[in-house]
């Protein structure tokens, strides 16, 4: 049972209508993947996947086996591509739930492989390679060529794709980018053909159509927030309400919140929200961030609490308790975005996403 009025709309109608623009701004002949990898950023992983392949995505990327799992227990059947490193224990279970597995190594292709032997299945991986990312993949030509021949002593293992990530594709410098993207290209040249070859994130989708190649993976900006300038129209899916519970007036000289780090300087009228960091608001964002009460911009005053902030709506002088205070989204004429508040904790959009807690239910619009 909810009580507090504090929770998450996840506008699926939104994210529908992203997916659609990202459709058309890839390039002809690619597919679609939608990362949907830590609960769909925070957005309700089922739910987004429903939604985003009902707008057209191909396939989806998760994580973890167990995120896998989840999407096959809802009853989600579409190509699931597992983005880490495949354990031996992974290998058992992405191969029984018909997962698409990342290999790096000749191991990971013996774990498959085994896998699929003990269970009289067949499975698809997609080779990893580390173009310059320095976190999982093979590295060279003799590395590759190892997995290779790994492959070929497991018949039952399909090498179905190959991809990359790039490390710097919204920096201001496109050298290195355009250097990882040369070293894809030269390690798939050793690939079979036919396979499906990937590299393009939410940053290199709008940035480098040339690296569309067979297939995109739209991360960040599927949710609303791409990471580059761009011209799309994507509207963000996240809208994040509390609740004030109180309002009193302080006088001059009076503290607020721990530390005492607010005093006011002038009568005020101050608003408390049921919100506070023990929900995954921020506390770095004390004393410089902003809700949203009435359609205006109340500032927040002092420390966040771990339950509770408190907003100087002096200048809302109909604030009262019960009404709705926005910590992300829109509320009449303004908008608080995920880069606005990142940039008040110290963070990025992503954390911001990421950062409510089980105690801010979800409210998805618009399923159909």
């Amino acid at each position: 049972m909810q009580y507090r009025a504090n929770f998450r709309e996840i506008d699926l109608e939104a994210l529908r209508y992203n997916v659609r623009l990202l459709r058309k701004a890839t390039a002809p002949g690619a597919r679609l993947m939608a990362v949907v990898k830590a609960d769909a950023y925070g957005h309700g992983m089922v739910q987004v996947s429903r939604a985003a392949l009902s707008a057209g995505a191909d396939a989806l990327a998760v994580a973890l086996v167990e995120e896998g799992e989840t999407l096959r227990h809802a009853g989600v059947d579409a190509p699931v591509l597992v983005l880490g490193a495949t354990s031996p224990r992974e290998a058992q279970g992405g191969v029984a739930l018909g997962l698409t597995l990342t290999v790096c190594d000749p191991a990971m292709v013996e774990s498959v492989g085994e896998a699929c032997r003990s269970q009289g299945r067949t499975a698809q991986v997609h080779l990893k390679l580390d173009t310059g990312m320095g976190r999982i993949g093979a590295r060279n030509q003799a590395e590759v060529r190892r997995v290779l021949d790994a492959l070929e002593a497991y018949p039952q293992v399909r090498l179905t794709g190959a991809f990359t990530h790039f490390s710097d594709a919204d920096g201001e410098d496109p050298a290195f980018t355009l250097e990882q993207f040369r070293r894809f290209e030269s390690l798939t040249a050793m690939l079979p053909p036919g396979i499906l070859r990937h590299a393009a994130n939410s940053a290199a989708i709008h940035r480098y159509a040339a690296m569309h190649l067979d297939m995109v993976r739209m991360g960040i900006s599927m949710y609303g927030y791409p990471p580059v300038p761009q011209e799309l129209p994507l509207r963000p899916v996240m809208r994040w309400c509390a609740e004030i519970t109180y309002v009193k007036a302080i006088a001059s000289g009076d503290t607020v919140s721990y530390g005492r780090t607010f005093r006011a300087d002038r009568p005020m009228r101050v608003a408390t929200v049921a919100v506070g960091y023990g929900d995954g608001y921020h506390r770095a964002v004390s004393g410089k961030g902003a809700v949203l009460i009435g359609g205006r911009r109340a500032p927040i005053l002092g420390r966040v609490c771990m339950d509770q902030l408190m907003a100087d709506v002096t200048e809302i002088p109909e604030a009262r308790a019960g009404d709705q205070a926005v910590l992300l989204g829109s509320q009449g004429s303004q908008t608080i975005t995920a880069e606005e508040l990142a940039a008040w904790a110290g963070t990025i959009s992503y954390e911001v996403l990421l950062a409510p807690t089980g105690r801010v239910p979800r409210v998805w619009l618009h399923e159909q």
